[in-house]
């Protein structure tokens, strides 16, 4: 009996209101019922509306992907059960509101058609409390108790009783017309305590992270999906010290935080792909000028506008390429909640250790995620800061583009000791322009030296790692794997060891610059290895292939949703019948 363990899916137009809240309270309920949690969402990028969706998968264990099939699927109206039926399972729920006949309905499959538009509109006359009545089915139907709804509607519209009596009002009708059903479906929800648990979406983590690592800076221009991170910079970051800046667009933003990162705060921007081609040119000066910064690309599908509320990994090539001549840089891709708040401290660190422009790739997916994670020691955070020119030994003068073993030279800070000219033009030891052309060579070489350091900071700082290597050193079947697809990955080699097949997997946080022995060495260790990824040309499986002269197989998709677990895992048996046959 699936007990505590199965995947949720909510559907409707969003015209309709409440189809992403569902999904919203449905998870914290869960999670208070000592589950674990993991959400996926999509929803229309136009304001007249459209189709949005919000999956809760839950399981007494962690659980690493949003799921492939829903167990049950809630249907605000027809039009989202025509959208969703090929992603439902033949044998699961389906609950609709009961104005419509869902039509192609598998026989295996159990049907609730309850009146939640009559109930909301004409019994309550509240349109918009159409949502609680299904939450209130929902309780009723797989037994989580009401109580814990009624928690949430408390705390979510605390200070406005009005609201929440009405809500608690339609909580009930929703439940009461639900008991009347005959349950004939095996779900069901039985409370466990209450685990040590935070939920954060992935943007909640990396403005933590940020905040933990000690940011003080932070400029940015809304874009989908990264624009609930300024959100959250311009209502939180001054209480803890720092300033936050809405402006005019994303270059003003690169901007705002090169400027407050030449003086000495450590600063951050936030965007998608459009804003981020936009910072290009500041990106490059930042590395010229060696002035520590952090970016965070949320990746869209793109190109241009694109689908700005569908996820993608294609802005790879963007970060680690983009910029006019040779632009030391390091890229760094988070793939769980976790992750989000951690490698943003690391971010700062890295850029603070190297001053160098330090870019996060995150996603759609991934940002708008919701997690049950572990709480986070905050005493066990290692933060790093600038080295800071103090006016000490310098007889010859202040050289700010000093030479030395590592290539990061003290940074004089405005109104301290040293002065300098953060010239993006070349420059000699002490920042004045100088086109010699041993000169170039001397610095450029300086500038890259920045990225050994970069490579080794984890052997310094060993909270941090920029890969990891999961399964056997030697297998048929090896996956290397990035960003957000790693949670999918991790679930499809484990399904793939309960078969038989020898799998393993690399899974790469630090994108640039490569750890290139450690996956030159993965894929000499491989029969064959796959590379999935989020986008139509296979672009990590490029930086692959030319930092190693090694060749994977590519496996790319572009729908602007998540891989499936079975997706993965029928490339992996796939290649796993090659690898033997090869042998």
């Amino acid at each position: 009996m699936p007990v505590n363990e199965f995947t949720i899916r909510v559907g409707g137009d969003t015209l309709e209101g409440g189809i992403i809240r569902t999904g919203e309270f449905l998870a914290h309920a869960l999670a208070r019922c000592g589950l674990e949690i993991f959400t996926f969402r999509t929803y229309p990028a136009e304001i007249k509306g459209g189709q949005a969706m919000i999956q809760v998968r839950t399981a007494e264990y962690p659980v690493y992907s949003h799921g492939d099939e829903a167990d049950i699927l809630i249907c605000f109206d027809e039009e989202s059960w025509e959208v969703h039926r090929d992603e439902f399972r033949y044998d699961g729920v389906l609950i609709h509101d009961s104005k419509f006949e869902p039509k192609g309905v598998p026989g295996t499959a159990t049907v609730y058609g309850i009146p939640f538009s009559e109930i909301a509109k004409i019994r309550l006359r509240n349109p918009m409390a159409k949502n609680m009545t299904i939450l209130g089915s929902f309780s009723a139907l797989f037994g989580l108790p009401p109580s814990v709804f009624e928690g949430l509607i408390e705390s979510y519209w605390a200070g406005r009783p009005h609201i929440v009596q009405s809500n608690l009002t339609a909580l009930k009708a929703g439940y009461e017309e639900a008991k009347k059903l005959e349950k004939k479906d095996p779900f069901w929800v039985e409370p466990r305590p209450m685990r040590d648990r935070l939920i954060l979406s992935g943007n909640e983590a990396i403005c933590y992270g940020a905040v933990a690592a000690g940011c003080k800076v932070f400029a940015g221009y809304p874009i989908t999906p990264s624009s609930d991170i300024l959100e959250w910079m311009m209502t939180h970051l001054p209480r803890f010290g720092g300033t936050p800046l809405q402006v005019e667009d994303e270059i003003s933003a690169i901007g705002a935080v090169l400027g407050a990162s030449f003086a000495g705060a450590k600063a951050m921007t936030a965007t998608s792909g459009p804003g981020f081609s936009l910072m290009t040119e500041f990106i490059s000066h930042a590395a010229m000028a060696e002035i520590p910064c952090v970016i965070l690309n949320n990746q869209r599908a793109g190109p241009s506008t694109g689908m700005p509320t569908k996820t993608e990994q294609s802005d790879l090539y963007q970060a680690v390429y983009g910029g006019h001549g040779d632009v030391p840089r390091i890229v760094l891709a988070p793939s769980t909640v976790q992750g989000c708040f951690y490698v943003t401290v690391h971010a700062f660190n890295l850029a603070e250790r190297c001053q160098l422009p330090v870019i996060i790739l995150g996603d759609q997916a991934l940002a708008h995620r919701t997690e049950t994670i572990l709480p986070i020691d905050l005493n066990s955070l290692i933060i790093i800061n600038r080295d800071v020119y103090r006016g000490d030994g310098a007889e010859d003068g202040y050289r700010r583009y000093r030479l030395t073993e590592t290539g990061v030279s003290p940074m004089a800070i405005p109104g301290g000791p040293g002065a300098y000219s953060a010239e993006g033009l070349e420059h000699n030891e002490e920042g004045h322009p100088n086109w010699d052309q041993e000169n170039h060579m001397t610095m450029t070489q300086k500038r890259f030296r920045k990225l050994e350091l970069a490579l080794r900071y984890e052997e310094d700082y060993p909270g941090f790692q920029g890969y990891r290597w999961y399964g056997p050193e030697r297998a048929d079947v090896g996956v290397i794997v990035w960003g957000s697809t790693a949670g999918a990955v991790r679930e499809a080699t484990y399904l793939a060891e309960k078969e038989g097949l020898s799998v393993a997997a690399l899974h790469m946080s630090t994108l640039y610059p490569l750890h290139r022995e450690v996956v030159r060495r993965f894929i000499l260790s491989m029969g064959r290895v796959l590379l999935p990824e989020l986008n139509y040309t296979g672009q990590f499986a490029h930086l692959v292939r030319g930092e190693t002269g090694l060749d994977v197989v590519s496996y790319n998709r572009v729908t602007g949703v998540p891989f499936k677990v079975r997706e993965i895992l029928d490339a992996i048996r796939d290649l796993a019948r090659e690898a033997v046959a090869a042998r």
